[in-house]
């Protein structure tokens, strides 16, 4: 199996000499202002087998017209992957308006993008909240984290893609 994973990142790492050689590689450039961004936080670093944390996710809307759709995945790092002795799964699942909260349409790492209320206004926020449910069985001293990817379309017919954002990691501990 690591011979594999040696191949495959070996195969990258020639394609890329060769793109560059060709000067087909992207360039560093000076990236154009954001239009949206996600932004994530967690309300613990720690917690036992059998408690929980809310991660949140709030997409901002930096654009100067409406964002009418959003897809967002939400997956485990390879890391959390590694640790098969991590129990967990999101039970839950909130948005935060300007008006209040309400419950999402859907939990899990699936299309986010429909909890997020489209269409969302410029300047405007929405905040997805998801319920980190560590399981009582759950291994200990390990971090469960996430990475995500998302794609936005706004009211001009624009849109843009990001990731993978990374949320910060929730560190099991052990009584």
């Amino acid at each position: 199996m690591r011979s594999t994973l040696l191949r495959r990142l070996g195969l990258t790492a020639v394609l890329a000499l060769a793109l560059a050689g060709f000067g087909l590689a992207p360039s560093a450039s000076a990236a154009p202002a954001a239009q949206a961004d996600v932004t994530f936080a967690t309300d613990s670093a720690t917690t036992t087998p059998g408690g929980t944390v809310n991660v949140s996710m709030t997409l901002t809307n930096n654009h100067t017209y409406d964002i009418w759709f959003v897809y967002q995945t939400i997956d485990p790092t390879w890391l959390t992957t590694q640790r098969p002795d991590l129990k967990y799964s999101f039970t839950g699942c909130t948005l935060a308006t300007a008006e209040g909260s309400t419950p999402c349409s859907g939990t899990g790492p699936a299309n986010l993008g429909t909890n997020y209320g489209a269409t969302i206004p410029p300047g405007q926020s929405r905040t997805v909240t998801l319920t980190l449910q560590v399981a009582a069985d759950s291994g200990c001293n390990g971090n469960i984290g996430f990475y995500s990817y998302y794609y936005v379309e706004f009211s001009d017919s624009t849109n843009i893609s990001g990731g993978p954002a990374y949320t910060p990691e929730t560190r099991v501990l052990c009584a």
